[in-house]
């Protein structure tokens, strides 16, 4: 397994989690990796990306001052805080590595499904109003 994202579950909406995506190819180090989310009957959605050394970070609007995106490549982890959680975040969470090493680009490349190239199974998370 590449890519396995952990670290869901059901919380009360206000509350907090960390997701959790262990990636065991050293070579993703040199990759931006993102987390994108899919709801019941919903298309995936962006959520949040960040550079390959970690010195960049992209959000989508929904999200932005809630989540916050960081990686560890000594560990060989990516982690994506989940703060003040609403219904509406409700969804899978999936995290990818980038198809292209050493990007520095837009938000919009990020957000970008095309633009990785490996995924790792989903994790639920569930939020209670």
């Amino acid at each position: 397994v590449q890519l396995q994202a952990s670290g869901g579950g059901l919380v009360q909406a206000g509350g907090s989690l960390r997701l959790s995506c262990s990636f065991s190819e050293r070579t993703f180090e040199n990759y931006h990796m993102g987390w994108f989310r899919q709801s019941p009957g919903k298309e995936s959605e962006f959520v949040a990306a960040v550079t390959w050394n970690g010195g960049r970070t992209y959000y989508a609007n929904s999200i932005r001052g809630r989540f916050t995106i960081s990686r560890d490549n000594s560990k060989r982890m990516v982690y994506l805080q989940l703060n003040n959680l609403k219904p509406e975040d409700t969804a899978v969470y999936s995290c990818g590595v980038g198809s292209v090493p050493y990007t520095s680009g837009s938000v919009e490349y990020y957000a970008a499904w095309h633009n990785y190239a490996n995924w790792g199974q989903g994790t639920l998370v569930t939020v209670s109003s």
